[in-house]
């Protein structure tokens, strides 16, 4: 699964989680919530051979049209598909699921490397600033209860471990979105559920201006606007893949 974005703006995290995967030809790969398969198409051009599932019908057939040569379904990452698997990646999956822990449990259960990502901490990426443009008109944040998200590095790891597996590598990444001007900036928020709630209460022209006056300090001469976002990549080892490298 992948968070929305402009155009390309994951390549440069896909690429990561595929070299430290070593995924490559005769690497079979489960891409858990595979999406409408950017990563799948990226792994299966590195020679993997790839099966997702995706429980979004209309985003398993995307990725079927996008990758013919790989295997989709229609399935609930926290119930993988049977097999094993020399790598299973979960990219930009944790969010989205209801037991992060069961979905790391299953994975463990499905191949000896395992490699999540996850985005950064909300002061470490610039999208944070659409949130901030908006809050005049949004709901006061409740305050935090419970375990921390499970983007904060230290419970990721956590959660890692107690799904049996040995963390190896946490990596960082830092993706681009670029937005060649502001009306493609503004456009994605006017179409998500709390961007038409603001617009609801303060209308168009109010929300614009708000947005782009927060971001203008990312606004480049030629009238673009580039944003910064930390995601983070960890791989995992299962005590499988412990003992195949002590043999």
């Amino acid at each position: 699964m992948s968070d929305d974005g402009p155009r390309g703006w994951g390549a440069p995290l896909y690429e990561r989680v595929i070299d430290v995967a070593g995924a490559g030809p005769g690497t079979d790969v489960l891409d858990l919530g595979c999406g409408a398969g950017e990563f799948a198409r990226l792994a299966t051009d590195r020679g993997a051979t790839v099966t997702g599932i995706d429980v979004d019908p209309s985003a398993v057939a995307a990725a079927a049209a996008r990758v013919p040569e790989a295997v989709f379904r229609i399935g609930d990452a926290h119930d993988p598909p049977p097999g094993r698997f020399d790598v299973v990646a979960a990219v930009q999956l944790l969010e989205h699921v209801a037991n992060p822990l069961a979905v790391l449990r299953a994975a463990a259960g499905s191949g000896p490397v395992v490699v999540v990502t996850v985005w950064g901490r909300e002061q470490e990426c610039d999208v944070q600033a659409f949130g901030e443009a908006l809050a005049p008109w949004l709901p006061p944040r409740p305050t935090p209860s419970g375990p921390p998200p499970v983007t904060d590095p230290d419970r990721l790891r956590r959660l890692v471990g107690l799904a049996g597996l040995r963390v190896h590598t946490v990596d960082e990444v830092t993706c681009r979105f670029d937005y060649p001007d502001a009306d493609a900036l503004v456009a994605p928020l006017f179409a998500s559920g709390f961007g038409r709630h603001v617009l609801n209460r303060a209308g168009p022209e109010v929300v614009r201006n708000a947005v782009l006056t927060r971001l203008a300090d990312r606004r480049t001469p030629a009238g673009s606007y580039v944003l910064e976002n930390l995601f983070r990549v960890l791989t995992a080892y299962s005590p499988e893949h412990a003992s195949g490298r002590r043999s």
